[in-house]
């Protein structure tokens, strides 16, 4: 059995989600919606989980959606996204998974949304572990991790408890 050490405790985790709403908030104050897009599955329940933040300290609208994508083939998979497109259109978009790694899951997950005209697209992750290998960066960072490219972080956002391991 591969052993986890704990990075983040469950208090930690949703002080970590509480500080990147408040960072959202700051960046988009002026926004009338902004749209949250969260990578099925772990990106979508942290997306959740800023969305509740936001509604209590926002003035403007948090609209949830959710993108799918085979994250182990992102090329061979269909990307798609729980809202037609119009909707989309001239909005602030808010890109959500649980930890950034190389970047290829987002950079793939951009697909979505080339074939609309949107304001901006922002991302935004509770763990970046800095070893991108895609031109992609991250606007909100719950946690920054110097890790190796063997390591294995996992993120666990369900009801009860909300931690980071290193495994």
């Amino acid at each position: 059995m591969e052993e986890k050490s704990l990075i983040l405790t469950d208090d930690q985790v949703r002080q970590k989600i509480k500080r990147m709403a408040y960072e959202i908030y700051e960046n988009n104050f002026q926004e009338k919606e902004i749209i949250l897009a969260g990578i099925h599955s772990q990106g979508y329940e942290l997306a959740k989980l800023l969305q509740n933040d936001l509604e209590v300290i926002a003035s403007f609208k948090v609209k949830l959606i959710g993108l799918n994508l085979d994250k182990f083939a992102p090329t061979q998979s269909d990307i798609s996204l729980d809202c037609d497109n119009a909707s989309l259109k001239n909005k602030c978009i808010v890109l959500i998974d649980d930890v950034m790694n190389t970047g290829r899951t987002m950079a793939y997950s951009l697909k979505a949304f080339l074939n609309v005209k949107v304001k901006k697209i922002e991302t935004a992750v509770l763990v970046n572990r800095s070893h991108t290998q895609f031109p992609i960066s991250t606007k909100y960072a719950g946690y920054e991790l110097a890790t190796t490219i063997n390591d294995h972080v996992a993120v666990e956002l369900d009801k009860n408890k909300k931690v980071v391991y290193l495994q």
